[in-house]
């Protein structure tokens, strides 16, 4: 979650400061001064190594720990003035504006990064020019982000009208978010009041929302575990078998699966499980000859449907132009 994210900066930089000043410094001490976990500090400490003076990897912090105790080993290094050359006053004063503009940031932070661009700007002389006519910019679903994250933090549901892109419609539902993360794109976690179940929303994907008032009341829920990728196919899950030609052996590759069996041809059969079969429509359609829906035989005609569409659409364009 990005205000996550920005609450780990700032304690960071925080605690660089804070083990300047206290050499050799006792695990538990610092995670109880800071009010987190020792995880969470170990974590911290992790990514501060890669951390330093230089964009270009040079003069990085020489922090570690021995799980006990932490030491900082090139302080003096580190601590003169900061010189930046062209390119990385550039880099930063670019990066500095864009995270000025990001949804979910406070306030109090926006204003504090406000202020220092302003600073660097001043002493990067031309080189700020030249950033000026630079910009990042983030996808449309800023807005729906800071809705989102609101909501979160105050315990409300939310109201969405959704692009199913499964069932090629928009629905209209109330939901508990739970959290937000990013895999790829930028998702919501949330228990979904239609379907009565734990739901994945896909930010760019909501066409439009409302903070309600009524108070979020999501279930007890064990958060997913997400290292291993955002689709994770459970036992339970529907099973679908696509057989696919040498051209479409990369399915394999992109799609978690139980099996995948050689065929005389060179391709494959491949059996996976999803908790949405009617997604792989798309699938299908994408491997236009190199591949088909085997089973179930329902998924395999809409399969088969949706190509003589496709194809119908097409010809009846290419006639009008013709015409």
């Amino acid at each position: 979650m990005a205000a996550n994210a920005i609450d780990q900066t700032r304690r960071m930089l925080s605690l660089v400061t804070y083990l300047r000043e206290r050499p050799g410094a006792h695990v538990q001490d610092v995670a109880r001064a800071f009010g987190i976990t020792e995880d969470e500090l170990i974590s911290d400490l992790d990514v501060l190594p890669m951390c330093g003076t230089s964009f270009r990897g040079g003069d990085l912090l020489d922090i570690d720990t021995d799980g006990d105790r932490i030491w900082w080993h090139n302080p003096d290094d580190v601590a003169e003035p900061l010189r930046l050359a062209a390119d990385e006053a550039t880099a930063l004063l670019v990066a500095a504006r864009a995270v000025a503009t990001l949804p979910g940031l406070r306030e109090s932070d926006r204003q504090a990064l406000l202020r220092a661009t302003a600073k660097l700007e001043a002493a990067a002389g031309e080189a700020a020019g030249a950033s000026s006519r630079l910009s990042v910019t983030f996808e449309s679903e800023g807005g729906v982000f800071a809705d989102v994250d609101r909501a979160i933090s105050e315990r409300r549901r939310l109201w969405l009208r959704y692009y199913s892109p499964a069932r090629d419609e928009l629905t209209e539902r109330e939901v508990d978010p739970i959290r937000l993360f990013a895999v790829g794109h930028t998702y919501m976690e949330a228990w979904c009041r239609l379907s009565e179940a734990r739901r994945t929303f896909r930010l760019d994907r909501v066409a439009e929302i409302k903070l309600l008032d009524e108070p979020a009341a999501p279930p007890e829920l064990e958060l997913r575990d997400l290292s291993e990728g955002l689709v994770q196919p459970s036992a339970d899950d529907p099973e679908v078998v696509v057989d696919v030609g040498p051209g479409g052996r990369w399915v394999a590759e992109y799609y978690p699966h139980d099996s995948a069996e050689e065929l005389p041809d060179g391709g494959l059969r491949i059996t996976l499980r999803t908790p949405a079969p009617a997604s792989l429509r798309r699938l299908a359609l994408r491997l236009g000859g190199d591949g088909r829906i085997a089973s179930p035989g329902d998924l395999a005609e809409s399969a088969r449907r949706a190509a003589r569409e496709a194809l119908a659409a097409y010809d009846s364009d290419a006639s009008h132009q013709q015409n």
